[in-house]
């Protein structure tokens, strides 16, 4: 079982676009960013290879090619903003290896907002001539409402985008083998959480929660604000995502208190003494 952060950037990435800054323009590898998602990989009972994206963002093809992915057998999406799900056209590579169709599983919000872009996706018998898209299956999840996928057991989590209501995942395995840095519930986006979704955090291995940059912002958590949710919580390692240019790696992750680090693409987690 294994958990990689395929991208921890916020939505303009970083480096950023024509900007000189000192993140921007630093050398440790850390600091380059692609927007945020992860995959989560393990073998089933079965001993097939699975593969679970979270979130489908616009740096979804560069991310497949730089970790080697060559199948996801389920898209769990947080929200529709446009730097979680404008890569969800290149999957259709994955349909085209495995021969199968892809589950993707999200709010009925999203879902109505994923119809409307990704028309030629969904509605594909109204396009004017065949072409090469995507083969997926819409599946309506809810709060508090777990489903299980391959022996993994997800529980979608109600959190707040500012006034956007948007989801995270908590990821158990099942029959508790090679359960890596399961239990994870994966929360970006997040400026908020619910009374009643605190529960859904408790006995973690491992929390990925949202920390956009040190000052505070309307619909993201600040690194401190992260920091006290990592406090109460008490997973036994937690790793912050969706970073800005503002945050240098390496002099934040050294102000950050023990068990909290920065997540960085390409980080892969295997169990609870991954150290960052």
């Amino acid at each position: 079982m294994k958990f990689e952060f395929l991208g921890t950037g916020t939505s303009a990435g970083v480096p950023a676009i024509g900007c000189d800054c000192p993140v921007c323009n630093s050398s440790d590898p850390r600091d380059q960013r692609l927007r945020t998602s992860a995959c989560v990989r393990f073998i089933d009972a079965t001993g097939q290879d699975r593969v679970f994206l979270i979130d489908a963002g616009p740096d979804l093809r560069q991310q497949s090619l730089r970790s080697s992915l060559c199948r996801t057998d389920a898209i769990l999406i947080t929200h529709n903003h446009v730097d979680h799900v404008f890569g969800l056209d290149e999957v259709r590579r994955f349909n085209v290896l495995m021969q199968e169709s892809i589950g993707v599983y999200a709010d009925a919000r999203t879902h109505e907002a994923l119809c409307r872009v990704y028309k030629h996706i969904f509605d594909s018998k109204s396009n004017m001539q065949p072409s090469f898209v995507a083969t997926l299956n819409a599946h309506t999840i809810e709060p508090g409402v777990p489903f299980e996928l391959h022996g993994v057991r997800v529980s979608p989590i109600q959190l707040l985008h500012g006034r956007l209501p948007i989801l995270g995942f908590r990821l158990d395995r099942v029959d508790g083998s090679d359960p890596g840095p399961l239990p994870l519930a994966y929360c970006t986006d997040v400026s908020r959480i619910p009374p009643e979704s605190w529960p859904a955090l408790e006995g973690l291995s491992t929390l990925v929660i949202d920390g956009l940059r040190h000052r505070k912002h309307p619909t993201h958590m600040s690194i401190a604000q992260a920091v006290s949710v990592a406090q109460r919580v008490e997973a036994s390692q937690t790793y912050l995502v969706h970073m800005s240019h503002e945050v240098g790696h390496a002099e934040t992750q050294d102000q950050l208190p023990s068990g909290v680090f920065l997540a960085y693409d390409g980080l892969v987690l295997t169990g609870s003494r991954d150290s960052g």
